[in-house]
């Protein structure tokens, strides 16, 4: 996300990288490699609705993810900069070549590329988001760095609980760790996971 008067124009400007870049984890992975290495992931992302335990959230949908965002998430998991004590364990028990692996096998043959389809009037706290994210949260065409996940179709309560984590700094990202401040209180918040959760989306629980 990108608020207040830091602009588009800034943020491709500093974040942009190379498309073959921007596409690297996905082409050094082995999706069939990953899908016996998720084995262990199953037991949350296999499930619908899974839940995490204190707080309460759904566990992220993980199918169709871009794998490029899945690598940064798990590197993010491993040296602490995500706070997560199970994916914390799990991410530090992977190689460079694992991640890319369950990455590939999680993200499928292509990555999905961003859609134009109109989602309607977007409410004014996901303006600042749409830069990097997409009016409908499936991505914009440039590539950028960090990479940003899908949001559409994503969980509206893990949504939540990734912008309070950016917003109080649990979650040390220098990007989404500014961005998250246009989002002024709870309501904001949730205000802004609702709606993109509720876009249409090819992400889904793995099965």
């Amino acid at each position: 996300m990108l608020g207040g008067p830091f602009g588009r124009a800034w943020f491709l400007a500093t974040l942009t990288l190379s498309v073959s870049a921007s596409m690297s984890a996905h082409a050094d992975g082995n999706a069939d490699e990953g899908e016996k290495k998720f084995y262990t992931c199953l037991g949350c992302h296999g499930i619908d609705n899974y839940k995490n335990a204190y707080p309460d959230y759904d566990v992220p949908r993980l199918r169709h993810q871009t794998a490029v965002y899945l690598v940064a998430a798990l590197e993010e998991y491993k040296t602490g900069d995500r706070p997560h004590a199970t994916m914390h364990q799990q991410a530090s028990s992977l190689s460079d070549q694992d991640m890319q692996d369950i990455a590939a096998y999680l993200q499928g043959a292509q990555p999905i590329k961003p859609s134009s389809a109109n989602p309607g009037t977007a409410p004014a706290q996901v303006v600042s988001c749409v830069a990097c994210h997409g009016e409908n949260g499936t991505g914009i065409d440039a590539p950028l760095v960090p990479k940003p996940p899908i949001l559409a179709g994503q969980h509206a309560d893990y949504l939540q609980q990734a912008l309070q984590q950016y917003k109080s700094g649990r979650r040390k990202n220098a990007v989404m760790g500014g961005m998250a401040q246009s989002l002024t209180n709870e309501a904001d918040i949730k205000i802004a996971a609702d709606y993109f959760a509720a876009q249409p989306s090819p992400l889904a629980t793995v099965k």
